[in-house]
């Protein structure tokens, strides 16, 4: 830790929102759920996000297509 000049509670911060990014990435976690695992905020897990370059929403194609589908029936 002191290598890392970093004290134990931030250490842990730092690995508890690291896992709940990885298990959202993985889709083993919806993005609500690594939000509460992470122990922040969901502007702050999304500004993570945002600088990791990670989407929010990973869509299939299947999804976009039924979403132009039902915003074409409007």
């Amino acid at each position: 830790m002191i290598a890392l000049n970093e004290n134990e509670q931030d250490l842990k911060n730092y690995f508890q929102v690291g896992i709940a990014i990885m298990l959202f990435q993985e889709g083993k976690l919806t993005i609500e759920k690594a939000i509460q695992l992470s122990g922040i905020t969901r502007f702050e897990f999304e500004k993570v996000l945002a600088k990791k370059n990670i989407p929010i929403s990973n869509p299939s194609i299947d999804q976009i297509f039924s979403d132009m589908e039902k915003l074409g029936n409007l």
